[in-house]
């Protein structure tokens, strides 16, 4: 009987997920479209005019997901002016998203989107990034983009003490 009911069961083994929950679910819902499209998430908000385009599906280097440019990059590492920023605290940053495109921390220390700068504790290097609202408590940790790491000139498998400060006049110079 176990054998046969096995048996009877294999062949729904073998479906996707997609079959299944285009098989499952009712018309209109989220199984009428392709897998990969439900699986992509909502694009971060950014402070950026023109924010860069995500990642190929295909990405698989740093190189590939680091879809920044020159002029996003060269932003990020101009000196902002530092009479206006305000010091915030420190975290221990981690590599957050790298499908997520941008110069960005999400930090405790900001409820809104925001500019900022962020300085490697034990180095000294500096970028002006996004500060973005992670929801926990500030110095709680930070999520640093792939981009931002790579600016800061950080190994995405180290976890860096950062100091954020916050640019309350808006965007870096």
């Amino acid at each position: 009987m176990t054998r046969a009911l096995l048996l009877a069961l294999l062949p729904l083994a073998a479906c996707t997920q997609a079959q299944i929950d285009g098989f499952f679910a009712p018309a209109g819902t989220a199984a009428d479209t392709p897998a990969q499209e439900a699986a992509q998430p909502a694009p971060a908000p950014t402070l950026n005019p023109t924010p860069p385009p995500p990642p190929p599906q295909t990405a698989t280097t740093a190189e590939e997901f680091d879809t920044t440019s020159e002029e996003d990059r060269a932003a990020a590492l101009a000196e902002p002016p530092a009479a206006e920023e305000v010091r915030l605290g420190t975290a221990i940053g981690s590599l957050g998203d790298a499908a997520d495109p941008g110069i960005w921390i999400e930090t405790g220390y900001v409820t809104e989107l925001t500019w900022g700068r962020v300085e490697v504790a034990s180095t000294g290097k500096t970028i002006s990034l996004e500060l973005r609202p992670s929801g926990g408590e500030p110095g709680a940790g930070a999520e640093v983009s792939l981009p931002a790491m790579r600016l800061l000139e950080v190994p995405f498998t180290e976890l860096p003490e950062l100091v954020i400060y916050e640019l309350p006049g808006g965007a870096p110079a």
